[in-house]
């Protein structure tokens, strides 16, 4: 063969390494971490259920713990993906 012919083949792709070999451990990780703070936050949730007392800016009233810790949860979660759109609008 020569040179020539060799050069004819040089046209076809190239196979590239797997790019998502990195990511996939880091998707992995990141899921397994949201995995056990899923659960501690549960744990902690449920083990925490007696009746308390909320101030509001207007009044107060009672309501279970569990429900106080879900709802400041959620609202920690919504707050926090407003700010991260507001940040990459930004961008």
């Amino acid at each position: 063969m020569s040179a020539a012919t060799e050069d004819h083949d040089s046209t076809r792709p190239v196979a590239e390494p797997a790019k998502g070999a990195g990511n996939r451990k880091r998707d992995q990780a990141r899921t397994a971490a949201l995995v056990i703070l899923a659960v501690v936050i549960t744990l902690f949730a449920v083990l925490n259920t007696g009746k308390v007392e909320v101030n509001w800016i207007v009044g107060s009233g009672h309501a279970p713990l569990i429900i106080v810790i879900v709802v400041s949860l959620l609202v920690g979660i919504i707050l926090t993906h407003c700010a991260d759109r507001r940040a990459a609008k930004r961008r």
